[in-house]
């Protein structure tokens, strides 16, 4: 159901120091949580957007203290965008097709909606538009892919200041020496017969305390991190960021090599029961 009178955002308090300075009206509206940065500026080109009850121009800059309103046909836009939660298989890209290998995106078609799917939602092409994903998955993981048309969403889940959490399971083997499997060991390893049935005893407890917070990646130290033995081969990572193939990198370091990963949630939204190559939509009461 649509608002009966426009959107409106106005700071509890702010304080003087910060009200002095003035920041562009698309950084405030997505620091507010109406939108992204990029919905912001479609909206003031459309003058839907109002500042203390005048219709905002392109590059308005607006103190702390400002009274934002939003007109109600941008609000109607926004219920119609989606959200969607894609069990991602190996071999597929997260964003745009690279190296020959095809994006996520192209699975999303009626053909592969999770029939117990419990939103009413429907599929149609105009979804397509402007679907991206809201994080990155490895090309060799799988599990847990949200792709998203809706700015809000993708600010939570990647934005600078996300503390959303993501969970994922991942099988390992341990070399002391700290290098990379074999080629033939890891197909060994992926074909199910693995060279170790417990990892989780050979492997030094100062390795997963490294793990949990002490290592670096490119120079920048690595926010803590929950990390705890699944069973005798396999640890569960819960991360608050996502760096380039940081899972890996992180495992390289201490003398593991991950030979499966798969993210089984983000914030609140588990990938539960849904197939592999399969998705569903994020439903209507569901928050990351």
């Amino acid at each position: 159901m649509l608002p009966r009178r426009p959107t409106t955002a106005t700071p509890p308090a702010a304080n003087a120091a910060s009200a002095d300075e003035p920041v562009r009206l698309n950084k405030r509206m997505a620091d507010l949580g109406l939108c992204s940065r990029r919905e912001a500026d479609a909206w003031i080109e459309r003058g839907w957007v109002r500042v203390d009850g005048v219709v905002a121009a392109m590059g308005t800059k607006v103190r702390a203290d400002a009274r934002i309103t939003v007109d109600r046909a941008a609000a109607q836009e926004q219920q119609q965008r989606v959200t969607i939660l894609l069990h991602k298989p190996i071999g597929y890209v997260s964003g745009q097709a690279e190296d020959g290998y095809a994006p996520a995106a192209s699975l999303i078609s009626p053909r592969t909606h999770w029939r117990e799917d419990a939103s009413r939602q429907r599929f149609a092409p105009a979804q397509l538009r402007g679907l991206a994903p809201a994080g990155r998955l490895d090309i060799d993981s799988t599990g847990l892919l949200v792709l998203t048309q809706d700015g809000r969403i993708a600010r939570s889940l990647i934005g600078e200041d996300s503390q959303v959490e993501k969970e994922y399971l991942v099988r390992v083997r341990y070399d002391p020496r700290g290098g990379h499997a074999a080629p033939a060991a890891l197909a060994e390893l992926r074909e199910g017969a693995p060279v170790t049935t417990d990892v989780r005893a050979v492997v030094p407890p100062e390795a997963l305390a490294r793990l949990r917070h002490g290592l670096s990646l490119d120079g920048v130290r690595l926010k803590p991190a929950r990390v705890d033995w699944q069973n005798p081969e396999q640890l569960r990572f819960v991360l608050t960021e996502g760096r380039k193939r940081q899972i890996r990198r992180m495992c390289e370091l201490v003398g593991l090599t991950v030979v499966g990963l798969k993210r089984v949630r983000i914030g609140r939204v588990m990938l539960g029961h849904l197939p592999l190559g399969q998705w569903r939509y994020l439903g209507p009461h569901e928050r990351f």
